[in-house]
């Protein structure tokens, strides 16, 4: 296969590396396609040969090179790529979320319909080896018939922060993190119970990060970026992105190209994302979901039990148990990946017996060695999978409406309703 990448920020390394180590047997990088070209000379460097890049608006000569497209551009542009792609009869692999926005997913849906391209959605998180875990047990019917979930996961003040210095924190780019977070939270619901989201209500608001907030609770005065900031190196909200390699040469030595900031103050003006939120879905199979994400928790993590009519199935997990000060100031601290306070657990309660720790099989590598599993079946197929967990533009489809049905509720107090097996807002 002859891939192409369009879109060359943090999140195109994933696939790269795969295509230069381990899965360098499935094929060859041809293109490469970005606003930024300081940014794709980083890839140039790492690939070791010389690439052609392109910019957006010759998109069309990327597609004359390559079978198969890898989209990790900003949210809000991911249709436009994925549909050009699909039109040409290329495969795409895209970065959740699929897309933000309810118009977004029905242009998707109609060129995937008429491609002969396949569309994969990479969501890690089905792979990791806890939430296999949770879906073979539901599956198997440890706890009888799903009748309500609650999920709540928290992000701390290092991962949550992030999203409101870099263009995430504007919704018009993101969807919100109702959109590009919990994309993965709704997925996997969908996933767990092999149902479609039917109705879905929801609140959210801003209150923690922002100038309003800060100014709220007394704090004044702050740099509009980390870079030159009075508090660079002490201050815990403002990132030194200067500290970390990859950072530097991604985003501030391409800053003189298009102006993109990547260390904005979280507590600035023009945020216009949540940062506390919370959704009620029902499913078609008659379950409820109750769920909360919190992006300023003091440590990181996520809960979530499931209420069957033969017992109740729960699984913690913290990925870190507090939020060190040094590591926002220093971003090369603060990877989650093996950390000594990190923990998971997951509990079977069935009906008039002892609760049952079932053990959870993990792997090397992120997330578990789900990133792994995730590659493979990427890059060499899905083979035999009892799990399913490969998913298509209609997981994508539906994840994306529950979050975006979530905004709307959020902002006009009603529910939303989904219909076509949660594909299409009524």
């Amino acid at each position: 296969m002859k891939y192409a990448f369009v879109g060359l920020g943090h999140r195109a390394q994933m696939y790269v590396d795969a295509l230069l180590g381990e899965w360098r047997d499935a094929g060859t990088i041809v293109a490469l396609c970005d606003t930024n070209r300081t940014r794709m000379d980083y890839y140039v460097e790492r690939i070791g040969d010389e690439v052609p890049r392109f910019t957006p608006d010759e998109f069309d000569k990327v597609l004359e090179l390559a079978d198969a497209v890898i989209v990790t551009t900003v949210d809000a542009t991911h249709a436009r790529y994925v549909c050009a792609a699909l039109d040409a009869g290329r495969d795409v692999i895209v970065e959740k979320p699929l897309t933000v926005d309810a118009e977004g997913c029905a242009a998707i849906a109609e060129a995937a319909e008429r491609s002969t391209g396949k569309l994969i959605v990479t969501f890690n998180y089905r792979y990791s080896p806890r939430n296999s875990a949770v879906r073979r047990l539901l599956q198997e019917g440890a706890i009888g018939r799903v009748t309500s979930v609650h999920f709540e996961w928290t992000l701390d003040t290092i991962h949550g922060a992030d999203y409101f210095r870099r263009w995430h924190r504007e919704r018009v780019n993101s969807g919100g993190l109702l959109v590009h977070k919990s994309t993965h939270h709704f997925d996997l619901v969908n996933w767990w119970l092999a149902a479609a989201p039917q109705t879905v209500f929801a609140q959210a608001d801003l209150r923690f990060y922002g100038s309003e907030n800060a100014r709220e609770r007394g704090v004044t005065d702050r740099p509009t970026r980390g870079q030159g900031a009075p508090g660079l190196g002490t201050d815990p909200f403002i990132l030194d992105i200067s500290k970390d390699p990859r950072l530097k040469r991604l985003y501030l030595d391409a800053e003189h190209e298009d102006g993109y900031i990547r260390d904005q103050d979280v507590f600035g003006d023009g945020i216009t994302i949540d940062d506390t939120m919370s959704v009620m879905v029902r499913y078609t199979n008659g379950a409820v979901l109750t769920y909360a994400l919190n992006a300023y928790a003091p440590f990181e993590g996520y809960r979530v039990a499931f209420n069957g009519t033969a017992g109740r199935l729960e699984l913690e997990v913290v990925e870190r148990a507090w939020t060190p000060p040094h590591a926002a100031v220093d971003p090369s601290a603060a990877s989650k990946q093996h950390k000594a306070d990190a923990w998971e657990k997951l509990t079977l309660h069935r009906h008039w017996s002892e609760p049952e720790e079932v053990p959870i099989e993990t792997g090397a590598g992120g997330h578990g060695g789900g990133d792994r599993l995730l590659l493979n079946d990427v890059f060499r197929g899905p083979g035999d999978d009892p799990l399913k967990r490969q998913a298509g533009y209609r997981d994508g489809i539906r994840s994306v409406l529950t979050g975006h049905s979530a905004n709307v509720s959020a902002a006009t107090g009603e529910p939303v309703h989904l219909v076509d097996e949660g594909t299409r807002v009524r």
